[in-house]
């Protein structure tokens, strides 16, 4: 048995409280083990005081296993009936067998019997206001990203300048095309059809840019995209529709026209502002203002978008007080904060407890692209941009060596780095205004159609870019952020693509099953481009079987919920089929 594989802790997603009774417990081993026994009892049971340590636990197996690609992963849930839990583990692998604790491994279980007291694994106690709870409205939520300068143009009567005819193909950041508020409220109607019930919508506060990440006011839209009262139209329609509304906080930096850095640039050291930012050498290049040379931090080294000091008390008051303006004056529903891993954890805790305190329900998204659990511990974020699922899955279907093994060890991985309320919320996503566009990634019609279908099938919160549903294309930032082709739309020259999308939309808000925890993929034969999993919960479940191969494939047995490419029970290649 490889002893360098097995790891566990007491603590984020190896060991946590799922809710006020129940104890999710998790392990890592080597692929070489083959049965894993929790054994577990409340700690003061097995202790009397001042007298003898006998361990009266007993042992349960741990059913439920996840292949990762160097390891396995074991996951069981116990119920505490008083709330603590001591406990270590029992590994085999064919005729061996040995005992992990928290003090290291030991090959026999005599020290079960034995009067020294073990240094087991503790959960020490299941205090309510410790668990990870987020928003239970996120798992049901089918997202639709708009990037507002591009949606749609409708109110002409808006302060707009030197705005160019909307556009057919690429664009770059320095084109302004008019699109504004009013027009996204026009089209509610048209993503209700859709299915849609979240939109996520990139910056729309006052900024100079066509993206707005240069905040020069937080507590205003910007005035090309219309007025506080055109953005209360939206929400107030938007939630008649049943449509959440998600902003976007550009809290890690501001613009340079940001009165707050005018007045450091005016006054250096003076300013009432110093501390507000993080300046490295003063003075600046007086004779040009734009001047950089690393003197302050910056978003990404660049000399517009200084860093804010979220480390400093009266920035973490203002950006917070801005967010309860939202909540309280408008109703917006979440906040996705950007560049979200450089923001101090003692202002996102802060975030959280106010906003939380305001509405319990609001959604908290940071935008981190890595391992993110550190901001995942309920004190923070409810969730995170789920990229390492993005690449999973566009790695998969750009690379045709890649065999759908190496696809299940990624996707395994992902669901196993957070808590299983944590996964339930992750903002799934293959495509945003940061890549290039689902279709243009991938390779042909059939593998994006089958990436939506794996979007739609998974566990975690689903959301897609403005224009995926009628697979517009687009290379990487600026040129995934083209004008949304209304004329082309609604004269039917997407229908068949839209169709599809939204049949895939439908299955996902109708059949629970595509919403549930459990993921379970089957087992493929050697090199095969064939992806079979199932989503299951309690004696129900649901096959989900991706074709990526290039021969047919015969599917399951059961009722057929949606297909692309099956005849007679045979998947063909580039098809998929989801199965009850």
């Amino acid at each position: 048995m490889n002893l360098g594989c097995i790891y566990h802790r007491s603590q984020d997603n190896m060991c946590y409280a799922k809710n006020e009774s129940e104890l999710v417990i998790q392990i890592q081993t080597g692929k070489e083990v083959d049965r894993v026994f929790l054994n577990y009892e409340d700690p003061m049971e097995s202790e009397e005081f001042g007298g003898p340590w006998t361990w009266k636990g007993h042992p349960e197996e741990m059913l439920q296993v996840r292949e990762l690609e160097n390891h396995k992963w074991w996951t069981i849930s116990v119920f505490p009936p008083y709330k603590r839990c001591g406990y270590f583990f029992e590994l085999r692998s064919g005729d061996e067998t040995c005992y992990y604790l928290e003090d290291g491994v030991r090959t026999d279980g005599s020290f079960m019997t034995g009067n020294v007291r073990l240094q087991y694994f503790s959960f020490p106690w299941m205090n309510p206001a410790d668990i990870n709870v987020t928003p239970d409205w996120v798992k049901d939520t089918i997202w639709y990203q708009i990037f507002p300068e591009r949606f749609c143009n409708k109110k002409a009567s808006l302060p707009k300048k030197n705005i160019l005819p909307w556009a057919e193909g690429s664009v770059t950041n320095d084109e302004f095309y008019g699109g504004d508020i009013p027009g996204i409220t026009s089209k509610i109607g048209y993503l209700a059809d859709l299915g849609i019930t979240g939109i996520y919508l990139t910056p729309v506060f006052e900024a100079s840019t066509t993206h707005k990440y240069d905040t020069t006011d937080y507590r205003k839209i910007d005035p090309a995209f219309g007025t506080e009262e055109d953005f209360r139209e939206l929400v107030d329609t938007a939630h008649k529709a049943g449509i959440r509304i998600m902003l976007d906080g550009v809290f890690n930096h501001c613009g340079y026209y940001l009165p707050y850095w005018q007045d450091v640039l005016e006054k250096g050291p003076e300013s009432a502002y110093w501390n507000w930012f993080m300046v490295n050498k003063w003075p600046f290049d007086q004779t040009d203002p734009w001047t950089y040379d690393k003197k302050y931090y910056s978003f990404h080294f660049t000399a517009f978008m200084p860093k804010l000091n979220t480390n400093n008390d009266e920035v973490a008051e203002y950006l917070t007080e801005t967010c309860e303006y939202w909540i309280k004056e408008f109703g917006i529903d979440g906040l996705r904060l950007d560049v979200a891993h450089e923001i101090s954890h003692k202002f996102c805790r802060t975030l959280r407890s106010r906003l939380k305190a305001l509405r319990p329900d609001f959604y908290i998204l940071g935008e981190i692209w890595q391992d993110s659990m550190r901001w995942l511990r309920g004190d923070e974020f409810d969730s995170v941009m789920n990229y390492p699922f993005h690449n999973a899955v566009m790695d998969f279907f750009r690379d045709k060596e890649a065999d759908s093994r190496n696809f299940q060890y990624r996707i395994n991985k992902c669901y196993s780095m957070y808590m299983e309320q944590t996964n339930q919320v992750l903002f799934n996503l293959l495509d945003s205004h940061d890549t290039a566009r689902l279709r243009t990634k991938l390779p042909d019609e059939d593998s994006f159609f089958q990436a939506l279908c794996i979007l739609y099938t998974m566990p975690g919160s689903p959301c897609i870019f403005y224009g995926t549903e009628i697979a517009m294309e687009g290379g990487p930032d600026p040129d995934c952020r083209r004008c949304m082709p209304w004329d082309a739309i609604e004269s039917g020259a997407y229908q068949e693509t839209c169709d599809m999308v939204k049949a895939l939309i439908r299955l996902r808000r109708q059949e629970p099953l595509c919403r549930c925890p459990g993921l379970v993929f089957s087992d493929p034969e050697p090199n095969s481009r064939v992806i079979t999993y199932r989503r299951q919960e309690d004696n129900r479940s649901l096959t989900v079987c991706i074709n990526a191969g290039s021969t047919c494939t015969e599917v399951p047995e059961g009722c057929v919920l949606l297909s692309r490419r099956l005849e007679n029970r045979q998947l063909l290649p580039g098809g998929f089929a989801v199965i009850k």
